[in-house]
């Protein structure tokens, strides 16, 4: 529950009590949104060498988490960086469908 590696479930992020933060606590998916695109910006995947796609673009990411976050689907995103470090992005919606014992961290701002 200590270590900043992503879990294996998503759900399971809410254990991570020392991770949350109220200014990551939200009610409105565009702002989860707005969130992961800035983060996605601020690390991006690495672009391959013969000019095929390595991932999805972010219009596609975008799109799904804007069809499943207010549906209470978790979002993740992992890629590696041109510098070969993994980003993992995580929005995990509370009260989870998946693991609905585990309560909420933080009331959301």
């Amino acid at each position: 529950m200590t270590s900043n590696l992503p879990p294996l479930m998503t759900g399971h992020w809410l254990l991570k009590r020392n991770q949350s933060a109220e200014d990551r606590t939200w009610i409105n998916a565009d702002v989860a949104l707005a969130w992961l695109t800035k983060r996605c910006q601020e690390n991006p995947p690495f672009e391959r060498d013969d000019g095929k796609a390595a991932y999805c673009t972010l219009d596609e990411k975008l799109e799904y988490a804007a069809d499943a976050l207010p549906r209470g689907v978790d979002v993740s995103w992992v890629h590696y960086t041109r510098s070969q470090t993994m980003v993992s992005l995580s929005v995990v919606c509370c009260p989870n469908h998946f693991h609905p014992a585990i309560p909420c961290p933080l009331p959301p701002s």
